[in-house]
């Protein structure tokens, strides 16, 4: 087999006699959770993967890596549906809000580029929720900064309820997107916990349909709450999913990460475990062309309810439809990527074809914004923006793994760039889609084409998907 000069190096800071050697997992268990070595990795660039910090000195029990990986075998489907529901946190947050965006605008006597940072600061605090979240789990553990920061959440949406004014709106979501960067960070860390190469692509797919589920539902649930109340009632039902989904992972979701391979050293190391990794050019390159591609994506979600329902006329029913069928896109192109090309063609090769088909989608959207094709109706600007989240389908599930397939440990930090990264970037997008005010498509169009040339810029230029090394042994793609 070709030597992969280029696989995650172990984390250094104890001589290899003092090294425990774990027990060998089973290789059925080790094929039914996906853990390193259950899949030949597809691919990676040529440049060396970083090396992070040291684990703690603790040894390990031994047998440990054996029964974390049965346990994760035995309680696989149910730790499925409980990260896909973690990933939908932002979802959940978003588009069930969405539909009552212009209401927020009218009751609150509020601006629409006011009213959308409301979008911007859960946005932002789910940024910047990640970078504290993240290096946590790493030093202490899975569940317990999970199920802290579920508690919050719940707390602040209830909070958003009470709101008397877009200020107080604002201040509420910026804390709920703080406390609700748990979820989805660490779902992401135990993804990496459990996971590796083919099969870590395959379960971000399947989470991808899991969590896909809450964009369509969420929309037209909100629709149908606008019907019987307010904007109130639809933080009221959040702060019920929340409460529901926390108690669920109080009692079911297992920890996945011993105390053996947890990091020590406080603020310091975690800042210098991010500084490592952050050096690794193409763990950057994808980080960044992951993150620009969230922000086209995100752009949509601000401006999507006043093009589609102030430029055009729809109603918030409508609305939710339209945007619950575009959901759907995502979630068949996420299907089609984990259960048809992951293992058949090379994950840069996927990404390559989503962010050129969000590229083409967003001109096309571009050209008709600006009157080039003449008057269109709906019709057009909705089947582009169906391609475009289509698209996503095939980016960043890819953009992730072949980030995360450039570090072993670390889990937590390596998550927690990659999803500041890209709710950053996705708050600036959103808050630039309302500069123009609510009577043109421009913005939102201009700032997704943005987004996605900037994406393809960082992956041709920083991960150089083209110098990679030699093909396994055995590997006839």
């Amino acid at each position: 087999m070709t030597e992969h000069t280029d696989a995650p190096i172990p984390a250094p800071g104890r001589p290899a006699a003092e090294r425990p050697e774990p027990a060998t997992p089973a290789p059925d268990a080790l094929a039914a959770a996906g853990a390193p070595g259950a899949a030949v990795t597809p691919t990676d660039t040529a440049t060396p993967a970083p090396t992070v910090p040291a684990r703690r000195t603790r040894p390990a029990t031994p047998g440990a890596p054996a029964a974390r990986l049965a346990s994760a075998r035995r309680t696989g489907p149910l730790v499925t549906l409980l990260l896909g529901g973690l990933t939908a946190t932002p979802p959940l947050a978003m588009d069930m809000y969405l539909p009552s965006l212009p209401e927020v605008t009218r009751t609150l006597h509020a601006s629409t580029s006011t009213a959308q940072l409301t979008l911007t600061a859960c946005l932002g605090g789910m940024a910047f929720g990640q970078l504290v979240v993240g290096p946590m789990s790493d030093r202490w553990g899975r569940r317990r900064p999970l199920l802290t920061g579920l508690a919050v959440y719940i707390l602040a949406t209830a909070l958003c309820v009470l709101a008397p004014n877009v200020e107080t709106l604002v201040a509420f979501r910026l804390v709920q997107g703080l406390a609700g960067a748990a979820g989805i960070v660490i779902a992401r860390a135990v993804v990496r916990d459990l996971y590796d190469g083919e099969s870590m692509a395959r379960f971000f797919s399947t989470l991808m349909l899991i969590s896909g589920v809450a964009p369509i539902v969420a929309p037209l649930i909100g629709g149908q709450i606008l019907r019987v109340t307010d904007w109130r009632g639809v933080f009221v039902v959040l702060t019920v999913v929340g409460t529901l989904l926390a108690a669920v992972v109080w009692l079911r979701l297992p920890e996945t990460l011993p105390p053996a391979e947890r990091h020590g050293g406080g603020t310091g190391a975690a800042l210098r475990a991010m500084r490592t990794l952050l050096a690794d050019a193409p763990f950057t390159g994808y980080t960044l062309a992951g993150g620009f591609a969230f922000a086209s994506l995100f752009a949509y979600v601000a401006a999507s309810p006043f093009v589609i329902q102030e430029i055009y006329g729809a109603s918030p029913q409508t609305f939710s439809l339209l945007f619950g069928l575009n959901s759907v896109g995502l979630v068949i192109a996420g299907q089609v990527n984990g259960k048809v090309l992951v293992g058949r063609v090379r994950l840069e090769t996927v990404f390559a074809a989503g962010i050129t088909v969000t590229v083409l989608a967003a001109t096309a959207l571009l050209l008709m914004s600006t009157g080039v094709f003449g008057a269109v109706g709906l019709v057009p600007v909705a089947a582009a923006l169906f391609v475009l989240m289509a698209s996503m389908g095939f980016s960043l599930p890819n953009a992730q793994t072949l980030a995360l397939l450039r570090v072993r440990h670390a889990a937590g930090s390596a998550s927690a760039l990659l999803g500041t990264s890209s709710f950053l970037i996705g708050a600036v997008a959103a808050s630039l889609v309302g500069i123009a005010g609510e009577r043109t498509a421009v913005p939102m169009a201009v700032v997704q084409l943005v987004g996605a040339l900037v994406a393809a810029g960082c992956f041709v230029g920083m991960c150089r998907p083209w110098n990679t090394r030699a093909k396994p042994e055995g590997d006839d793609r």
